[in-house]
This record gives C-alpha cells, structure tokens and sequence, in this order.
C-alpha cells in the first residue's frame, strides 16, 4: 500500500485524534493549567507508541515534560530529528471567540481552535507522517521526536536537556513544522527567523493613586510618562531610536532585496484581510522586507490607572507595557535587552522611576539553501504541490533553532504548512484541513528524498 492510499484510508481517524488533542488547553504560560499540559504530553506519547517509537518517555525538566520517542531503523542511516511543541498560547480573550477556543470547529474547510496550526496541528502532521510510513514500510531514515511544553514560554528547559542528552538527540538534521507556506498554490521555506528581544517595563510616580483633580497638573502622571517614552522609540521614518541599535544589523543584497520582491504579495488583499486602510513601517523598505530583513519594536500590552466600568479620576502610582523587538542577523538578544534597559532608563522624565525587567530571548538564524536537507525539502514539496519552493525570511522567531545549532552542532529545515493569515496567537486561530493532510503527504516524501541524497 502507498502513502497515499494509506492517508486516505484513515484521514477521518487523523482528524479526530487531532481534536482529541486540541480539546486539551495545555496552557503553559498559566499554572492554573498545568495538569492539562501534562496531560497533552501524556497523550502525545501514546500516539508516538501506537505509531510505532520505541523509547517514548516524558523526560523530565523543571518546568513541563519533553515528549521523546525514536525509531532506529540501522545505525548507517541517515537520523532525523523532529522538534515541535505540545503546548499553547493562552485563548484570552475568549469572548472574542465565534466558537469555543479548545472545542475545535470545522467551517469552510478551516479547522478552528487554540493551537490548530501553532503547534499542535503541524506537529501531529509528523505523529501521523510517522505512522504512515511505518505501516506502509517506506520510513527511508532513522527518526528521532523531540516534542516539548514550554515553547510560548521561552523554552527555558530545553537548552539544559539539549546539553544533557547530546548522543541521545544526535542527528542529521532538525526538521521543524512551525512556520508557514506564502499560499497553499505557493509552496515555501523558511530559510530565515528573526530573533527576539522580550522586556516589561514599569513607570512608577507617586507612591498611591492621587486624585486626578486636587494633584492632576502638579504630579507626574506615569501613563502619560510611559506613553512619551514609547512613542520617542521610533522616529518619523519608523526608525527606532535607541543607540546602537542598528550597529550590527546584516544588510540584505541588493539581488537578495530583488528575489524577494518577485514574492507574490498583493498589497490590497493584505489590507483588505486585516480591515485596514493602510501599511506601515520603516521607510524605503516594503511589507515582505519589512517583515523579514529588518528588525522592529513593538508594544504588545500596556496598562495602568483604573479600566474598570465608568470613571475613576485618579493619576495613577504606576503604569506598565510589555515590549517586543525582533532581531535580524548579526543582532544579538542580550546585547539589544541592554541597549533598551539603558535607553528606556535615560530618557524617563523627572518625577518617575523606571523599571526594565527581561523575559526571554532568542537570536535570528539563516538555513542554506545548498544544504542536502534544504534539498529534500525542496524535492518533497515539488512532488507533492507541483511546483517548486520558494526560500523565505519568516518575521517570527523560534529561538530553539539557534539554541540547537549551539548545543547540537545541527542544522534545522523549516518546513511549515501553516498560513500567516492562520490567525495563530490571536483568537479564531485556525488551519486548513487541506494544510493538516499535505503535511501529512509531503513529510514522507522528505525522508525518502533525504535518505536518497545522503547515500
């Protein structure tokens, strides 16, 4: 029997075992949700038993569980290592949900609940990829799954296991679903990450909240303080202003620059997809560029003072904001967290005390494109799509990709079914059931094209 013929004999029973994981909020940001991370942990490593891996374990860290299984075939063959992970960004707010976030819901085609596409849905895609070629007896190479829990946390256990475990996750190649294709008639892969930079600031006046009316204009009031300061972060080009920031930032080639702009990207339909009027960004450099090859700030939370119902005329003790900055090449995380502190600190007016603490980090990678792994990917989707790859810069970070190619000496290919227009981290993620079985189709025509390059 085919791959194929085998998919589509059982594709009803992938779907469901999808769901079945995907009802499961594991949570990992939220301790309240902490036996349900286990449990998804628990019930990924019994579908990797009954598709066949030996040595499934939940291996043990300070936080949540890594799921490991393998499958050695003979030790002359070519290892692969799959990452993905198990858990998920929380689903707040759920209200704004069209139905329940882990209830998930078919609608046009679209499989719809909190971590359909990031990550659960690509990494089931190799759970089952791996079943099917081990009941049509075509797994071409040795396989390795690394699958862990606190990805949208930080993955702050996995450096500490990579660097226990060296023999034991020794491989090839690291082969990663967790990006996404430019549409599903234009099949890509990620050749490029940014990194990232995550810090929360505090903006602290007086010691409580003040009446607004008795000290209001004769007190420094910390929201008004902290919104100044943020928006000195960019100037009129959007370029961002903290010194140093751009010192080591890689400029892309002027033929790198063009091949990027043969991408197909319309202008209007990513407007009119996100309800806005226009785009906006750092100057001379267009949407795709913008995304991929330059580094950003962003603010992703700010709060402070009274936001309950009706008025409350205070000026608050303190005001808060959580703040982002993607990387690109050459950047380096801790380098640019110290550049911030330092700036945000410098330019608080007086009257105000700041505070700049770091959350995690990670740093921008570059994959080749001449690499036997690259290749295979390339070959793989070509036979299952129809047409070639493009090679991309995806603006999001998995900061794991550096860390792997630090602690294991191993290269990663990124090869992602999802769609950036998935809504992943927001609410109504989805992932096309039309996504979920191509990776099911494609990833066994990658070990069969890595296995036959490597010989």
């Amino acid at each position: 029997m085919s791959t194929l013929q085998y998919i589509e004999q059982n594709k009803d029973r992938f779907l469901s075992e999808l769901f079945d994981i995907l009802r499961i909020p594991s949570i990992s940001a939220d301790s309240a949700y902490a036996g349900d991370v286990r449990k998804c942990a628990e019930a990924v490593a019994d579908h990797l038993r009954k598709a066949g891996a030996d040595n499934v374990v939940l291996e043990e860290t300070a936080g949540y569980p890594i799921v490991y299984g393998e499958k050695i075939l003979d030790a002359s063959l070519p290892t692969v290592l799959v990452y993905g992970h198990y858990d998920v960004q929380p689903s707040v707010p759920n209200e704004l949900w069209d139905t329940p976030p882990f209830e998930p819901t078919v609608r046009d085609g679209k499989i719809y609940a909190r971590g359909a596409c990031d990550d659960k849905g690509q990494v089931f895609m190799h759970v089952k990829a791996f079943e099917t070629m081990m009941q049509t007896q075509t797994l071409a190479c040795n396989i390795k799954f690394m699958i862990e829990g606190e990805e949208e946390v930080g993955s702050n256990n996995l450096g500490t296991y990579c660097r226990n475990n060296k023999e034991k996750l020794a491989a090839d190649v690291i082969l990663i679903s967790d990006t996404a294709l430019i549409a599903n008639d234009c099949p890509s892969i990620d050749v490029g990450l940014r990194g990232l930079s995550y810090v929360e600031v505090e903006v602290t006046g007086p010691r409580i909240d003040l009446h607004s009316g008795v000290y209001g204009g004769a007190v420094a009031n910390p929201i008004n303080a902290l919104c100044t300061m943020i928006a000195s972060l960019h100037d009129e080009n959007r370029h961002i202003t903290i010194p140093g920031f751009y010192d080591k930032v890689a400029e892309v080639s002027a033929a790198d620059r063009e091949a990027m702009g043969k991408i197909p990207f319309s202008e209007e339909e990513y407007k009119q997809h996100l309800a806005i009027d226009a785009v906006m960004g750092e100057k001379g450099f267009t949407t795709i560029e913008r995304t991929g090859i330059r580094p950003t700030l962003d603010v992703n939370g700010i709060w402070g003072g009274y936001i309950g119902e009706g008025a409350k005329t205070v000026l608050p003790s303190k005001a808060y904001a959580k703040i982002s900055m993607r990387l690109v090449p050459n950047q380096i995380s801790d380098e640019i967290t110290e550049l911030f502190q330092k700036h945000f600190e410098s330019i608080a007016p007086a009257g105000v005390k700041v505070k700049v603490t770091p959350h995690h980090g990670g740093e921008p990678v570059l994959t080749p494109t001449d690499s036997i792994a690259y290749k295979a990917a390339a070959a793989a989707m070509k036979e299952t799509f129809g047409v070639d790859p493009i090679p991309t810069r995806g603006g999001g970070s998995i900061p794991i990709v550096a860390l792997f190619e630090k602690e294991l000496q191993t290269k990663t290919v990124l090869m992602g079914f999802g769609l950036d227009s998935d809504a992943i981290h927001s609410p109504n993620e989805h992932y096309g059931i039309f996504n979920y079985y191509k990776g099911i189709e494609t990833i066994p025509m990658f070990f069969k094209h890595f296995a036959a390059l490597n010989q």
